[in-house]
């Protein structure tokens, strides 16, 4: 069994915000997949990327995303003490998307092998530019696709 992370960029996107939502995920070289959601916003659309691409993937996993709330939740800490609080945020307030969190946090937790890395959006890497793409191509389309080769 392999140590070596499987790098995976994920991203989300909205055609409004809120409004009709997509989101995706790609390995270099490997599988990819894209989804919809009929009414969300770019922020559900982040986590449910990285929601999925956690889902689908086994092994060492390193998340790349351009979402600062995605990979700051995990790089910070933040879940430690939404949970430490019941799922209220420091504000006392409800935590937002807890439906999409509390499931990528499980997962976090139960499988231990899932890191996060920011990596900056629309600027020269070509797998992020890639998963704008689908994930903006899900919003607009409202189609989801999968494939087994994305580009490297």
């Amino acid at each position: 069994m392999s140590t070596t992370p499987t790098c995976v960029y994920t991203d989300g996107a909205c055609s409004g915000n809120p409004g009709p939502g997509g989101w995706a995920w790609a390995v270099p070289d490997g599988p990819f997949a894209s989804g919809v959601e009929g009414h969300s916003t770019n922020q559900r659309m982040e986590i449910r990327a990285a929601l999925e691409a956690v889902r689908a993937l086994d092994g060492p996993v390193e998340v790349v995303s351009d979402s600062t709330y995605v990979v700051n939740c995990f790089r910070d800490r933040w879940w430690e003490g939404w949970l430490r609080r019941g799922w209220t945020n420091s504000a006392k307030k409800p935590v937002a998307n807890r439906d999409l969190w509390e499931p990528l946090i499980d997962l976090y937790r139960s499988r231990a092998d899932v890191t996060f890395r920011w990596v900056k959006g629309h600027g020269v890497d070509r797998m992020n530019a890639f998963v704008d793409q689908l994930a903006v191509e899900a919003s607009l389309t409202q189609v989801g696709r999968t494939g087994s080769l994305a580009p490297d």
